[in-house]
Formats: C-alpha cells, sequence, structure tokens
C-alpha cells in the first residue's frame, strides 16, 4: 500500500551499534530522534540527490507505518499502531552534517532537503508474523554489491520501545513514518546507481530496485 501524506517522518540516528562505530560516534543513552518534512518524500524507484554539496551517502532503514494516533503509551501498546512496514533510504549530506554537528547546530540541512527521503510501498502489518516475533532483515545492495545490512534484533531500542519514547515526546499521527535507525556500511551515492532494497522475515521477502539521478 502507499501510504498517505504524513504529518512528518520521525527518524532515530544511531540505533545499530556497529553503525554509530564506524562514524566515530558515542552510543546514545536514549534514542536520538530528528524530524523530517513530509517534502522530503520520494517514492522507489525515484532516488534523486543534490549535487555540488558533498557526498550524499545512503542509509537503509526498517520504515514503520503509523495508523493510528499515539500519545504517552507504554511500550506494550505501542506497536498496534503499526499498520505497515517497508525499507527507505535517509540520504544524508554527509559533509554537511559533520559541519552541523562540529558546531553544535541542528542535522535539517544535511537530512531533512527535497528527496531525502525514499520509500518503498508499505506492506501491509497482516502479511507479517507478529506472534513469532522473527527479526526484520534489511538489506541494501548498489550496481550489485551488498553494502548494508542488518535486522531488528541489532537496534539498541526495540521498535516498541522507540515508539513508546516518541509517544512521551510528540503525537505521532495516522499516516506518519518512523524511520528506526540503519546499520553498518552507509556510503556514497553517485549518479546511474543501481540499487535493489530488500525487506525479509522468516521465509517472506520483498524486494524493490531505485536509480539515482541528480536533482
Amino acid at each position: 500500500m502507499t501510504p498517505q501524506r504524513p504529518s512528518k517522518i520521525v527518524c532515530v540516528g544511531r540505533n545499530y551499534v556497529a553503525h554509530a562505530a564506524e562514524l566515530n560516534n558515542p552510543l546514545p543513552t536514549r534514542p536520538l530522534l530528528f524530524i523530517k518534512p513530509p517534502s522530503a518524500i520520494t517514492y522507489l524507484p525515484e532516488v534523486t540527490i543534490p549535487m555540488g554539496r558533498g557526498e550524499c551517502q545512503h542509509e537503509i532503514e526498517l520504515a514503520l507505518y503509523i495508523g493510528k494516533a499515539l500519545r504517552k503509551v507504554d511500550a506494550a501498546d505501542a506497536m498496534q499502531a503499526v499498520v505497515g512496514y517497508g525499507v527507505a533510504l535517509d540520504l544524508t549530506l554527509r559533509q554537511v552534517q559533520s559541519e552541523l554537528k562540529a558546531q553544535g547546530q541542528p542535522w535539517e540541512r544535511a537530512k531533512a532537503f527535497d528527496g531525502s527521503c525514499v520509500l518503498s510501498e508499505m506492506i501491509p502489518a497482516s502479511e507479517f508474523d507478529a506472534e513469532n516475533a522473527l527479526p526484520f532483515e534489511i538489506s541494501l545492495s548498489v550496481n550489485g554489491e551488498l553494502r548494508q545490512q542488518g535486522d531488528s534484533s541489532q537496534m539498541i531500542f526495540a521498535m516498541a520501545d522507540l515508539l513508546a519514547d516518541i509517544s512521551q515526546q510528540f503525537t505521532l499521527e495516522p499516516g506518519d513514518i518512523v524511520l528506526t535507525g540503519t546499520p553498518a556500511g552507509v556510503a556514497a551515492l553517485a549518479l546511474d546507481d543501481q540499487l535493489q532494497l530488500q525487506l525479509r522475515q522468516g521465509e517472506r521477502q520483498w524486494q524493490w530496485s531505485g536509480v539515482v539521478r541528480s536533482q
């Protein structure tokens, strides 16, 4: 299903130990949250990157599609609001982000630009095996080479805990998207790169493709 236009995309930084390590970042003691506006969204196979602003790096993430409002809930109730799952690319202008971090400034210039949130279609939650709690596996290949691979069991903060924490800060509204963090292997994209993205749970898997173009 194609998600409705959200009020916001809530992103979680440094939620995989190996990714935090590859960028020499300390591990968070609580979820590191930032927001992308709806204007950041494009849908696969469309992947566009800015020119002349330094490297634009890929970060594949598991995306949660929110179907009902979440406000001040606990982890036990949080996952009931998830009506779909998919994959996303959190595109990041890494040099810009590094400069912002060094100055203690927010990251929006590096992570909230038009096209910085690339989404797949959302697969209904009913198609996943919630009963056995099998991990969600995500992977990204670029030009046939595996770049990133991880699964939800490797997250520092589990999905239910993330949603509960977010809901204590601000309301998640129907249609909102939550990006749950990226595994290690982030790297620069180049024009005409061929992308293959995969979401898997147990024996079930879904795949999407994209081609990198300039904005």
